[in-house]
């Protein structure tokens, strides 16, 4: 039996290990922008149910899944958790084909602040001061971005609010764990991916099979790309307070801005860097309360 301490070294590890690979999912993203965004989306569902099911058989989850599926209950919210991500993950593959990972990244930084509005409006939840401010203090930031190019930034708005309430349906859904879940939802997914890409292959549209062989091996792997993070999450939960994974989230949005910029080239004007000072100022409001409070900050598990 392993040490508490080496219990928590492993499971900083495996955060680490998460949040590094969501960090530099555009990268992968990157690779493929030769294949239609739909295209590279049926892939990820299609291979991560075929990655899945094996693993939730091996870990004993299969009981999880009966159960889910039994409830009709269960079967509307998983439905309703399944669209939100499949729309979450479809916005945040457009934005890196098209050069909005800025724009992406903020998604990320603003949903933890999107849940505490969820938590507000939907679970009636008490909203305190020092939330109010960081609120405030965010949407100040969006209404400086709209103001600056004269639309609202409408991908991160999606990724947040779509992600948001990704969490917030999941929340609601009783004794369906993480591997589970996305089994169901993949598993949801999968026939309309697959018309889709027998579709795609019908009207020679189909990327896959039709270019060279890396591009091919990358939509397979896929799969692993969105189960892998997701495995090493799970084991991250199991190990750490969730107070400490409240401040690790910040890393994946962090790697993808700084690869935007430093990497990609995306443009960050000073009145952009404005903005997004008073998004970190709010999410730094937030995170001193948090600590504050010891209150387990809503962790962001993002299948982006």
């Amino acid at each position: 039996m392993s040490s508490p301490a080496a219990s928590r070294g492993r499971g900083y590890a495996y955060a680490l290990g998460a949040y590094s690979i969501w960090g530099l999912i555009p990268v992968y993203f990157k690779l493929l922008v030769a294949a239609p965004p739909l295209e590279v989306l049926a892939h990820r569902i299609v291979w991560a149910f075929v990655m899945l099911l094996p693993i939730a058989w091996h870990r004993d989850r299969l009981r999880e899944l009966l159960r889910a599926l039994r409830s009709s209950r269960a079967r509307l919210q998983l439905s309703a958790s399944t669209v939100l991500i499949a729309l979450n993950w479809l916005i945040y593959i457009w934005a890196v084909f098209h050069g909005r990972i800025v724009e992406a990244s903020l998604g990320y930084f603003l949903t933890p602040l999107v849940n505490v509005v969820l938590g507000v409006l939907v679970l009636k939840e008490r909203l305190e001061r020092p939330k109010l401010l960081a609120i405030a203090l965010a949407a100040g930031g969006v209404l400086w971005l709209t103001l600056l190019s004269g639309r609202p930034p409408w991908i991160s708005l999606g990724l947040a609010l779509s992600f948001g309430s990704y969490g917030l349906a999941r929340k609601v859904v009783r004794d369906v764990g993480a591997v589970a879940g996305l089994t169901v939802e993949t598993g949801l997914l999968c026939a309309p991916s697959l018309a889709y890409l027998a579709w795609a292959s019908a009207s020679g549209t189909l990327a896959f099979r039709s270019g060279p062989p890396l591009r091919d091996v990358l939509l397979v792997l896929a799969g692993p790309v969105t189960a892998i993070p997701l495995l090493f999450f799970a084991g991250a939960v199991a190990r750490l307070p969730l107070s400490s994974l409240g401040f690790l989230q910040y890393a994946s949005p962090s790697m993808q801005f700084l690869l935007a910029v430093l990497v990609y080239g995306e443009p960050f004007r000073a009145a952009q860097a404005g903005a997004f000072a008073l998004i970190w100022l709010a999410l730094a409001v937030f995170a001193a309360h948090t600590l504050r409070r010891g209150d387990a900050e809503p962790v962001m598990a993002p299948d982006a």
